[in-house]
């Protein structure tokens, strides 16, 4: 998380997760946030969104997604895009086409090999009154561009680096700039390929869940 708080300019405010290579809904994660002083800081929450209002935390598995086209008006999501907005840093993501009964993973991540920094939301949830609080943030999709269309109709909003203060400063106008930046532009630099269907079951991990299989001509 050291190179991450580098990367964003942001101060580390917690421990480090070190490498993991199968993030699940509901799993810790390193986002980037603005703290209250404007000074960026990077510190762990959990994926899936549990708003302020929820009953359980149970509700989180339901919340890992955000569609861009109604965050501004979903009850679950519009107070975080207003008030709450952080960054999710991540080398690459997964989806799944089908063949049969079979699920076929493949890696998307960029042609650089830099880090994607993924539009996210945040909230605070507790379960009582002055208890402690739980944090958690949901990822922001948009329609799938050619470089995805091939595998999915939605995608993560990647935020461009000249894109990063703006979508963190508290200030900006949500229903303006921020819901354009959530446009997806027409190319991204991406490559995607096949990997081995170890990444299917959660509970894997090593760098051998994003090794290329070979592809037939």
């Amino acid at each position: 998380m050291t190179e991450l708080a580098e990367l964003f300019e942001a101060e580390q405010m917690a421990e480090d997760l070190g490498p993991r290579y199968n993030v699940a809904p509901t799993d810790p994660a390193a986002v980037v946030v603005e703290r209250p002083d404007g000074r960026r800081g990077i510190t762990v929450f959990q994926w899936g969104l549990v708003p302020h209002w929820a009953d359980s935390p149970a509700v989180a598995a339901r919340h890992i997604n955000a569609r861009s086209e109604t965050v501004a008006s979903s009850p679950t999501f519009r107070d975080a895009f207003r008030r709450h907005r952080c960054i999710v840093p991540a080398d690459g993501f997964f989806e799944w086409t089908r063949d049969g009964n079979a699920r076929q993973p493949h890696l998307i991540r960029r042609r650089d090999r830099m880090p994607l920094a993924f539009a996210g939301i945040w909230a605070t949830w507790r379960p009582v009154v002055d208890s402690q609080p739980r944090r958690s943030f949901a990822i922001l999709t948009t329609r799938a561009n050619d470089a995805i269309a091939g595998l999915h109709d939605r995608m993560p909003v990647a935020l461009a680096p000249e894109q990063w203060a703006r979508w963190l400063d508290p200030k900006a106008d949500a229903d303006g700039e921020l819901l354009a930046i959530l446009e997806p532009p027409d190319a991204e630099p991406y490559e995607t390929f096949p990997v081995p269907p170890l990444v299917n079951n959660v509970r894997n991990q090593g760098p051998g869940l994003i090794g290329r299989l070979p592809t037939l001509l």
